[in-house]
């Protein structure tokens, strides 16, 4: 442990807090790339808004955002101790898991609805992240600040895109349907996003 000055926490772990959060934030870029098919005959069909921005831009903004994220987690975890510690790994670890599962449930079940579930527990979830992180550092939660920022807009463009494609399918490809193609329609609801088991 060694201290940083005198008006800063001790920093516990030097680089492996760091390390660490860029490779869960890392991990979670790749995993919810993989799901992304912003070419497929599907997402080019929906009736998009006219302020989304183009496709070259979520990767400009989302690669920044990534670092800022990674960078924020590792110094937070590197200043929380003992219980509070625990919780900020917990509140990272279940942010990033919804960051990366709302490209599946986007793009996978090619649901706009089952998006818009998605980036509304994330948005929850950055609210306590913030909170989590700036109660060890002030400067760690303001680093998250244009993340939860652009997730709020994901929102709200992610409601825009389900209320202009009411019958944009949930995922599963309908029989006669080219194998290219989104296959027959059907509409999706907010209530059958997620179907009760």
């Amino acid at each position: 442990m060694r201290i940083t000055g005198e008006h800063t926490k001790p920093v516990v772990g030097g680089w492996k807090p760091y390390a660490a959060s860029a490779v869960a934030v890392a991990a979670t870029a790749v995993a919810g790339a993989r799901a992304v098919d912003a070419d497929s005959p599907w997402y080019e069909s929906l009736d998009k808004p006219p302020w989304q921005p183009p496709s070259w831009a979520f990767g400009a903004i989302w690669t920044p955002l990534y670092v800022s994220l990674a960078w924020a987690g590792g110094r937070g975890l590197a200043r929380a101790r003992g219980p509070r510690r625990t919780a900020l790994a917990a509140s990272l670890g279940a942010d990033l898991v919804l960051n990366a599962a709302w490209n599946h449930l986007f793009f996978r079940r090619r649901s706009p609805w089952a998006g818009v579930v998605g980036t509304a527990l994330l948005d929850v979830a950055n609210v306590r992240l913030v909170r989590s992180t700036s109660a060890v550092d002030r400067t760690a939660g303001r680093a998250l600040l244009p993340y939860a920022a652009w997730c709020l807009f994901a929102t709200a463009l992610n409601l825009s895109l389900a209320r202009r494609n009411p019958s944009a399918r949930g995922g599963r490809r309908g029989p006669g349907a080219p194998a290219d193609g989104p296959g027959p329609v059907s509409a999706v609801s907010p209530e059958d996003a997620f179907p009760r088991r």
